[in-house]
């Protein structure tokens, strides 16, 4: 059986969005599908069942490489295209190797001169092109995400609700306090707060600043869930409210309603939300023909301008008319 080796070391979003290809190469050749990522996310991958084994370093590619070196590989599939990557391909030289385009230049071009020579293509589609001279196609069912069986949505007592992670990599990707609080004294609905350990004292905010009566419907579940457990809560909720975030592509992933608010990235970056063909369950808000925007391609701590007007600009009613749009769907299977 040819064996493959997928590689990309990070983020959340990143490594989910590589799904499809992880799917479609084992399904489509029958391969044996190995996946080497860094180790803080290791357990986005191991309950994939189209994955038979995860290697993961800390810091150093000299930490596995001996045991890349014995196992083979026909093909090594490069899905983040670094120096780290070409290092590793010169150790593994006789493995014949596929890179996806990161498309760098074009991104400069747009966040430092407003340029657009991005193509019309979601990165998936991008990501899929990398193996497509091995007879792999898209198979148009969208991104995957499993979860082990005994990972439950705990602690939540709402049947149905909207789930929305706070945070993001960036600050200037996530929602403000400001905006947050907007949004929960103005929704209806019951709400659960995902976010990483990180991102607590943010949550604690949030709930001070709540009135009692919108307080109520609001459970705080910022930095005591493991991914597992945020992804089951994503899974059960009826809408998803969220930045350019590894959550959002989770959310995709269950087929969920997303929307999604963008602040100083854009989806003509190519990560959009991405479902099944056929499937449209994202209304992306954002703010339009702001000069500034977008200033980078991944985000900063703060706005670099001072204003944050992508976030500033966005309108809590906008938010809550989407909510509204989706909140009576069928959920998805």
């Amino acid at each position: 059986m040819p064996k493959a080796l997928i590689v990309r070391f990070s983020s959340i979003g990143d490594i989910v969005l590589t799904s499809p290809v992880v799917r479609c190469l084992k399904l489509q050749t029958g391969m044996e599908i190995h996946y080497l990522t860094k180790q803080s996310f290791t357990n986005i991958l191991t309950a994939n069942p189209h994955i038979s084994k995860v290697y993961t370093i800390r810091k150093d590619l000299s930490e596995v490489l001996p045991d890349l070196q014995q196992e083979n590989y026909d093909y090594l599939i490069d899905l983040h295209h670094n120096l780290r990557t070409f290092l590793l391909k010169t150790r593994l030289w006789r493995v014949k190797s596929y890179a996806f385009p990161k498309l760098n230049f074009e991104k400069w071009l747009l966040t430092n001169f407003k340029i657009n020579r991005l193509p019309h293509l979601h990165i998936v589609d991008r990501y899929m092109e990398t193996v497509r001279s091995l007879g792999v196609q898209n198979d148009g069912k969208g991104l995957d995400f499993f979860i082990k069986e005994e990972v439950k949505a705990a602690g939540i007592p709402f049947t149905k609700y909207v789930a929305l992670p706070i945070g993001a990599g960036q600050n200037t990707k996530a929602l403000t306090i400001e905006k947050i609080v907007q949004f929960c004294q103005l929704c209806p609905y019951p709400i659960v707060l995902l976010g990483g350990k990180n991102e607590i004292a943010k949550a604690e905010q949030i709930i001070q600043q709540l009135a009692s009566s919108a307080a109520k419907k609001v459970i705080n579940q910022v930095g005591k869930c493991s991914l597992a457990a945020s992804a089951a809560i994503v899974k059960k909720a009826q809408v998803v409210v969220t930045g350019d975030t590894g959550l959002m592509h989770i959310a995709a992933a269950f087929r969920k309603p997303i929307v999604s608010v963008w602040g100083n990235t854009i989806p003509e970056f190519g990560m959009s939300p991405y479902f099944p063909k056929g499937v449209h369950l994202n209304h992306s808000i954002q703010v339009a023909n702001l000069s500034c925007r977008p200033c980078s391609k991944i985000g900063y701590e703060r706005c670099p301008k001072g204003h944050f007007r992508c976030i500033a600009q966005i309108e809590v009613v906008e938010i809550m008319a989407a909510v509204d749009k989706f909140w009576h769907l069928k959920p998805a299977p």
